[in-house]
């Protein structure tokens, strides 16, 4: 399984992860000094839901952001409601 969203292709991209130590300028010391920068992978938040595509229900990856601006059709859940 790709980490990619159905919706909108985002997907993990690669950065670095930087260690410092040290007082900052600002703070009254000499400036932060550089320690160590080591590889690192932000992956994008995506939760499984159930969506009409293409006129059938499937289960899609989307991201959070999708979810939240409202551009999916959702599957409307069907309650067991037992009958009284």
């Amino acid at each position: 399984m790709s980490r990619r969203c159905e919706i909108c292709s985002k997907k993990t991209i690669g950065g670095n992860s930087i260690a410092r130590r040290g007082k900052a300028k600002a703070e009254g010391g000499v400036g932060k000094k550089t320690t160590g920068i080591t590889k690192r992978k932000f992956h994008p938040n995506l939760q499984k839901r159930r969506l009409i595509v293409d006129g059938k229900v499937k289960r899609v990856f989307v991201c959070t952001k999708c979810i939240k601006g409202g551009k999916l059709n959702f599957v409307a859940r069907k309650r067991n409601i037992p009958n009284s």
